[in-house]
């Protein structure tokens, strides 16, 4: 484990007060959920973008050509 040294405006500290305890966690607790939270939606934006730039319009159409054309669609897919 890392331990590190932060400092909060005492206003935050005092929000996170009052969640830990309501939620029975400690801030060290609430601290690495919200860390860990941050990291994973940073890292899948990542990812996601990443996946977005090996397609092509040319990929897509190529897989739509795939799909069987319907006319007109089933009753339970209308809007």
């Amino acid at each position: 484990m890392t331990t590190i040294s932060l400092s909060i405006p005492e206003s935050l500290h005092s929000t996170v007060l009052d969640i830990v305890e309501r939620e029975g966690m400690s801030i060290e607790q609430f601290i690495t959920l919200a860390m860990a939270e941050k990291a994973s939606a940073i890292a899948t934006e990542a990812y996601l973008e990443a996946r977005a730039n090996q397609g092509s319009r040319e990929k897509f159409l190529a897989a739509m050509s795939k799909v069987e054309d319907i006319d007109p669609p089933d009753e339970r897919d209308r809007l």
